[in-house]
């Protein structure tokens, strides 16, 4: 059994817990010949913390180490303190390929120098629902031509610079009302509509991406039981023998509601193997790591998973790992890459309904949530008095917070004459009573682009909340910028 315990760690990527790598811990890695491992926010302090974790994971993982994080852009990133990508969303609005390709190589220097050799970016969910609950502006966009080719750029970028890229979520995550770290959703469309839209980025992509990463998704045009994951008919039949890919195919986090919910954790990770699944990502606990990769042995032993295709998703990883080996890089061009990235976020900036600026030291109102936390997903959001801070540079502010959009009244605000600004500062939409009732001067949607359809009020979109995109919005609010950008989804005319 240890022969088909050592394989199956090889097909496993777990999470860890902490931000060192202890002793048990290291001993679990080594023992079960576990090839990869995942790092959240959680799991950072500083660069310095973080290269001596990575580099003490690199060498319990072995010379074939996986070592990822997400570091997408937006509020998608781990790593805060290095410079801050731009959104999916922004860089669409911008439609400028080079400039994503000089982001992904930033975004990629920046991790290396932390020790990963693999992001889990770019997403290729083309983003077609405003009322998607998790990927909204970590998308390029709707249009499969457009958005393809500017998260091609950034990949090829990522490459450029030694960090593997993956794209996600396949079949596509772009029209779903649920997010599946929460439920399973289901996207119920006709092949012939999934084939020209949410299959088309992927499709071009095949050829080139070193990995995907499947989705948590039910499509009952493609297989009416199993999400994407576990879909033979999906992984094997359409994305490994339908665009000929031959790179890794690893699953999003076992542990996400929609799988774990409804499947024990072994029998999910085999199913997702036996689907077409090179590596299974097993982010839960210890217990479940230790189901996981108990589960996959016994399959092996079994002959439910073939030693021959075993062997087949070993040399496929081993490759990915050969072609970008793990371990921290100097990171020389750090104050370039800032400048790169502020450029990057002024270029998205987009403009709706014709906004005005208020004259220097106006008398503002700003209204917004008083804190925001991470959703599970994105990281924490802007606070309230942070972005007051920001605007008192330029005028004299009064900030109005409030905890529940649907139950702040707006008419309670004072008509004293003061230029009311609303800041966006979640993803979420808006509900039916601050949408019927809120009339801000100046929308700032600093997240979630599509809340600046909740109200027919002159807005700003940034596409995001990093400090650069505040400061982009504060340098159109002086006059020293345009906002150039179009946004890439319907609805924004």
């Amino acid at each position: 059994m240890n022969d088909y315990l050592d394989l199956a760690g090889q097909l496993m990527m777990v999470r860890l817990f902490g931000t060192e790598l202890d002793a048990e811990t290291d001993a679990f890695l080594r023992a079960h010949r576990i090839r990869g491992a995942c790092l959240f926010r959680q799991n950072m302090v500083d660069a310095a913390q973080l290269t001596r974790f990575t580099g003490r994971l690199k060498d319990a993982l072995g010379r074939q180490a996986l070592i990822a994080l997400d570091q997408e852009g937006g509020a998608v990133v781990r790593a805060t303190w290095v410079p801050a990508p731009p959104s999916a969303m922004a860089l669409g609005a911008a439609d400028d390929a080079m400039l994503a390709r000089e982001v992904g190589a930033a975004v990629a220097r920046a991790v290396r120098s932390l020790g990963f050799n693999w992001n889990f970016a770019p997403v290729l969910d083309l983003n077609n629902n405003p009322h998607n609950p998790v990927i909204a502006e970590r998308s390029f966009g709707a249009d499969p031509a457009q958005a393809t080719r500017i998260a091609m750029a950034w990949m090829a970028g990522s490459a450029s610079e030694g960090v593997a890229c993956c794209v996600k979520h396949f079949p596509g995550h772009g029209d779903t009302h649920v997010d599946s770290h929460r439920d399973l959703p289901t996207v119920d469309k006709p092949l012939e509509e999934l084939e020209r839209f949410e299959f088309a980025p992927f499709r071009i992509a095949a050829g080139q991406a070193p990995a995907v990463m499947t989705a948590h998704i039910v499509y009952p045009a493609l297989d009416p039981v199993n999400p994407a994951t576990m879909s033979h008919a999906i992984l094997s039949g359409i994305l490994r023998d339908g665009f000929n890919y031959e790179g890794v195919i690893i699953t999003d986090g076992m542990d996400m509601h929609a799988i774990a919910h409804r499947y024990g954790a072994g029998q999910a990770a085999v199913n997702a193997l036996v689907a077409g699944a090179d590596m299974v990502m097993a982010i839960g606990a210890r217990e479940t790591q230790l189901e996981t990769v108990h589960a996959i042995a016994a399959a092996i032993r079994d002959g439910v998973l073939p030693l021959a295709q075993v062997e087949e998703r070993l040399a496929r990883l081993g490759r990915l790992a050969d072609l970008h080996p793990a371990g921290a890089v100097a990171y020389a061009v750090e104050q370039d890459d800032r400048a790169l990235m502020a450029r990057a976020w002024r270029a998205g900036l987009t403009a709706l309904r014709d906004p005005q600026r208020p004259a220097r030291g106006s008398r503002v109102r700003l209204v917004a949530r008083a804190d925001v936390v991470s959703d599970g997903v994105s990281e924490a959001g802007v606070p309230a008095a942070a972005i007051a801070a920001a605007l008192g540079r330029l005028y004299d502010v009064e900030l109005v917070t409030f905890a529940d959009a649907e139950s702040f009244d707006w008419h309670s605000l004072p008509q004293d004459g003061r230029f009311t600004i609303l800041a966006s500062t979640s993803r979420r939409r808006y509900g039916e009573r601050a949408r019927a009732t809120w009339r801000p001067d100046l929308h700032l949607a600093l997240w979630n682009p599509y809340q600046a359809l909740d109200f027919p009020s002159p807005a700003l979109l940034t596409y995001g909340f990093a400090p650069p995109a505040l400061e982009a919005a504060l340098d159109w609010l002086a006059g020293e910028i345009d906002a150039d950008g179009r946004c890439p989804v319907p609805g924004f005319d």
